[in-house]
C-alpha cells in the first residue's frame, strides 16, 4: 500500500463543498427548537453536525453529477444518507453495542447527553432520512422518490446495515472466516455505499448499465474502506482518528486484520480500491473524483 497521504488540492476543493452545502442543507431541514421536546432535537443536531468527511454524501453528488442532476436535488438526497449514517453511529456507540465514548473527535452523543435521547435521537434522524426522500422537492417524479426510498430501506435493513451491525456483535463470541468478514462488512457498510452512488443515477433516471457501474464500484470501495478502517484501529494515532485504538481487539471482534495480518489486508484494500476504479471506466474520463476518491479511502490517516 501506498505511504498515506492527503487528498489531492482538487479532491479536497471538492470534499470540503459537500461538507459546506450538506451542513447548510442539515441546518435548513433540522433547524433549531424551542419546543419542549428540544433535547431531542439539540441530540439530533450534535450528532450529525461539526465532524466527519461526508463521504457517502460526496458519492450521491459526484454520481448525480454525472447524469447532469438538479444539484438541489442531489443535497437532499446527500443530507438523506448522512441522516441514516449517523444515527448508525449514534446506536453504535452506545453501550449495548461498541460502548464507545468518542467519535469524531468528540464525547459520543449518549455521552453528551444520556442514552434514552441518543436513542431517540439516533430513531428520529433514521425517519428523517425517509422523510426527505419521499418529500417532493427531493424529485417531482413519485416513481423515483419511492425507488429512492425502497432502496435505501434495504440497503440499511436487516439484508444490509442492520444486519450487518447484528453479525459484528456475533463476531465478538465467535470467529469468523475471511469470507463472512467480507460478507458482514459488504452488509455493514458496502450497501449504503452502493445506494449513495446509485442514488445519483436514480435522481438522473440513468440506464441499468450505469445504475450496476456504480453500485460494483461502491461495493468494492465499501471493502477497501473496511479493510482499512481495521488497519487504522491497530495502528493510527486517536487523535487523528478521533476515537479509541484497538476497539476491535478489545471486543474481540472478527476483522481483515485478525485474519489476514495487517500487510495482507493492507494487500487486500489496495487491490480492492484499483478494482474499484476500473468499474468507472464505462464512464469515459467524466468520474475523476470519484476515482480519486478510491485512493484517498485507500491511503488515509483518519
Amino acid at each position: 500500500m501506498p505511504s498515506p497521504r492527503d487528498a489531492s488540492p482538487r479532491l479536497q476543493e471538492a470534499l470540503d463543498q459537500c461538507v459546506e452545502s450538506v451542513e447548510k442543507t442539515i441546518k435548513r431541514l433540522l433547524p433549531e427548537t424551542d419546543l419542549a421536546e428540544r433535547p431531542l432535537f439539540d441530540a439530533m443536531r450534535y450528532g450529525v453536525l461539526g465532524g466527519g468527511k461526508r463521504l457517502r454524501p460526496f458519492m450521491v453528488i459526484q454520481a448525480a453529477s454525472l447524469f447532469n442532476v438538479d444539484p438541489a436535488r442531489a443535497r437532499r438526497v446527500a443530507t438523506a444518507v448522512e441522516f441514516l449514517h449517523c444515527y448508525s453511529l449514534i446506536h453504535d456507540d452506545l453501550p449495548a453495542m461498541d460502548d464507545s465514548d468518542k467519535r469524531r473527535g468528540k464525547a459520543t452523543v449518549h455521552r453528551k447527553f444520556d442514552e434514552a435521547t441518543a436513542t431517540l435521537a439516533g430513531d428520529a434522524l433514521l425517519t428523517l432520512a425517509f422523510e426527505t426522500l419521499a418529500d417532493r422537492d427531493t424529485h417531482s417524479d413519485p416513481h423515483v422518490r419511492i425507488e429512492l426510498v425502497r432502496k435505501l430501506a434495504i440497503a440499511s435493513g436487516g439484508h444490509g446495515m442492520v444486519g450487518g451491525q447484528m453479525l459484528d456483535l456475533i463476531g465478538e463470541q465467535e470467529e469468523f472466516d475471511l469470507g463472512t468478514i467480507s460478507r458482514m462488512q459488504r452488509m455493514k457498510t458496502g450497501h449504503l455505499f452502493a445506494f449513495a452512488c446509485e442514488a445519483g443515477a436514480i435522481l438522473g433516471k440513468a440506464s441499468d448499465q450505469h445504475k450496476k457501474a456504480l453500485c460494483n464500484y461502491a461495493y468494492d470501495l465499501g471493502l477497501a474502506f473496511q479493510v482499512t478502517d481495521d488497519v487504522l484501529d491497530v495502528e493510527a494515532d486517536p487523535n487523528e482518528t478521533g476515537k479509541p485504538a484497538n476497539q476491535d481487539a478489545a471486543a474481540g471482534k472478527s476483522t481483515f486484520v485478525s485474519t489476514m495480518g495487517k500487510d495482507q489486508a493492507k494487500m487486500r484494500a489496495e487491490m480492492l480500491a484499483h478494482q474499484a476504479v476500473r468499474h468507472l471506466h464505462v464512464f469515459d474520463g467524466r468520474a475523476e473524483m470519484l476515482k480519486e476518491l478510491a485512493m484517498y479511502v485507500l491511503e488515509r490517516r483518519a
